[in-house]
């Protein structure tokens, strides 16, 4: 496959860069954790490779796979998890990064198998409502592609939602994945996701009884920052 090495060279400085800050903002340790990246242009996405340390990434190190996961240029292994980025990327035609992390809050609701329940307006700024979380595996798709399955699963949560409004998902029994328009912003709802996790663990701490936020105000959040009508920061309508 002939490729453009600009763009190539880009796609992974920005990969790597991206999967540097999920040790700066402190949601992953030892080798846990992943980003991608997706130029559809050229139909390629890059990737952490698989089990290297954080320390050793550089952008030599970031592998190039297809849109089916197979790797199309790199000398080392891609993540285990690349099947379901790639699916995912075929699933959502608008997401340009995805990230996998064991942030500790995020992944807690996630081993609960519960999801994350909208309980004010810190979250509602990122994620217009509650954040699924998808049913847990069977035996027979644990015994399949258990990547791919992974994926299957966070499309299934998604039948009645719009993965542009909720760009988070917690997979049940493992852990959290985010998305975004690229790479970059994938991350920022990672640090989003675990923050809204954080917060919501501690207020039903202080009130077991508590339920979500009203959905006027859910709305009013979301829209002001992600809607048509969006006035929030500088330079807005």
């Amino acid at each position: 496959m002939s490729l453009d090495a600009k763009r190539v060279r880009n796609l992974r400085e920005k990969v790597c860069r991206a999967n540097l800050e999920l040790v700066a903002k402190g949601l992953v340790i030892e080798t846990f954790g992943n980003v991608s990246g997706i130029d559809r242009e050229l139909g390629v996405v890059a990737i952490k490779p698989s089990g290297v340390d954080y320390d050793d990434l550089e952008p030599s190190t970031i592998v190039l796979v297809d849109l089916e996961g197979k790797r199309v240029s790199g000398d080392l292994a891609p993540s285990s998890d690349t099947p379901t980025h790639a699916r995912l990327y075929r699933e959502f035609p608008e997401i340009g990064g995805v990230v996998h992390t064991h942030s500790r809050c995020a992944t807690a609701w996630a081993q609960a198998r519960r999801a994350l329940p909208c309980l004010g307006t810190t979250h509602a700024d990122y994620f217009r409502g509650t954040v699924p979380c998808t049913a847990v595996m069977s035996d027979a798709q644990i015994g399949r592609d258990y990547e791919e399955e992974t994926a299957v699963q966070i499309v299934d949560a998604f039948r009645r939602l719009d993965y542009r409004e909720m760009p988070a998902v917690l997979v049940a029994c493992h852990g959290p994945f985010t998305w975004g328009k690229d790479a970059t912003e994938a991350v920022y709802h990672a640090v989003m996701l675990e923050y809204a996790a954080e917060l919501a663990s501690l207020a039903v701490g202080i009130n077991p009884r508590i339920g979500p936020a009203k959905r006027a105000l859910v709305d009013r959040h979301y829209l002001r920052k992600h809607g048509s009508g969006a006035y929030y920061g500088q330079g807005r309508a």
